[in-house]
């Protein structure tokens, strides 16, 4: 099975992908991995093709990923970003579709504020689209290497208990995540306060917890969010002290968790926030890891999506 062999050409988001589909994209990510250990990293699989990175929200990691595995796999890159293009005198999303229709490029990977927009711009134009974050919506590439990384350090995921710790109802990541992990076979908790908890929180497949007290000496896995300032409000928790005193990871929690247990954390992390420094720099946190991962990832689903075969 090849992802281009789905009746989607896009990647918009983990909700419809089954699960062989997901363990197919690990699978391309790992005999790709190997391909940054050697003296000239790179290959010639996509030469001739264009990809557009539209990015209309900040980003470090999943831009800077996405670009390195375009070249990685020798496709020309194009890079668009909010203040240095149209968009800041108001072009439109269809617009700038429009545009990068007429130059015939092959994929575009797209982060934007609004939730659907990767959709909406699916529907735009003939190149393939790769969602990387849509408002609250999902940020699938992320989900997929958060699987790889865990993957490689417990040799399968079926089974094990992870913690997705912070603030679910803004997170895209924990969505995707949700979809990914559970579909694997994962046991899922998340943990939060009741008022960053998604209303239809209940609908999905977790347990919930309201401290991360609760779910720390069970856990393989405890993934650590991002408390998002430019969504969420001060209305959301009592306050920073408070929401780190039940929902942090400090050196005193990390006791409690099992000797093979890792920590994660998307990134960009808020230190001394939802974790503290020390727990940052410990062995056991492979928020290092998941930026290897993402590479290997990311031109797994641009070899897939643009220009794969058997």
């Amino acid at each position: 099975m090849r992802l281009m062999e789905l009746k989607q050409k896009h990647l918009l988001g983990i909700e419809h992908l089954s699960a062989d589909e997901i363990e197919y994209i690990l699978q391309t990510a790992e005999s790709l991995e190997e391909i940054s250990k050697r003296d000239i990293k790179k290959v010639p699989t996509l030469r001739g093709k264009t990809i557009v990175t539209l990015f209309l929200e900040p980003s470090t990691r999943t831009k800077t990923s996405f670009e390195l595995a375009a070249k990685r796999l020798s496709a020309d890159t194009l890079s668009i970003s909010k203040d240095a293009s149209s968009f800041k005198k108001g072009e439109s999303l269809k617009d700038a579709a429009k545009t990068l229709q007429a130059y015939r490029v092959d994929a575009i990977i797209l982060r934007h504020s609004a939730s659907g927009a990767a959709e909406f711009l699916s529907k735009q134009t003939d190149a393939s689209v790769i969602n990387a974050g849509d408002g609250c919506h999902e940020h699938p590439t992320q989900a997929l290497l958060d699987a790889y990384t865990i993957k490689k350090k417990f040799g399968k995921i079926n089974g094990l208990k992870i913690a997705i710790v912070g603030d679910i109802l803004h997170s895209r990541v924990a969505r995707s995540n949700i979809f990914c992990l559970t579909k694997m076979g994962a046991e899922l908790s998340v943990v939060a306060p009741p008022t960053l908890l998604p209303v239809d929180v209940e609908k999905l497949p977790v347990k919930v917890a309201f401290g991360i007290e609760e779910v720390l000496e069970e856990s393989d896995v405890i993934y650590l969010l991002r408390l998002q300032a430019e969504r969420a409000s001060e209305n959301h928790f009592p306050s920073i002290r408070e929401y780190r005193r039940l929902f942090g990871l400090d050196a005193d929690k990390v006791k409690k968790l099992k000797p093979e247990a890792i920590v994660m954390h998307p990134g960009p992390i808020n230190r001394g926030v939802e974790i503290s420094s020390t727990v940052a720099d410990l062995a056991r946190s492979y928020i290092e890891e998941q930026v290897t991962s993402g590479l290997a990832v990311r031109m797994a689903v641009l070899y897939l999506l643009v220009g794969g075969s058997s």
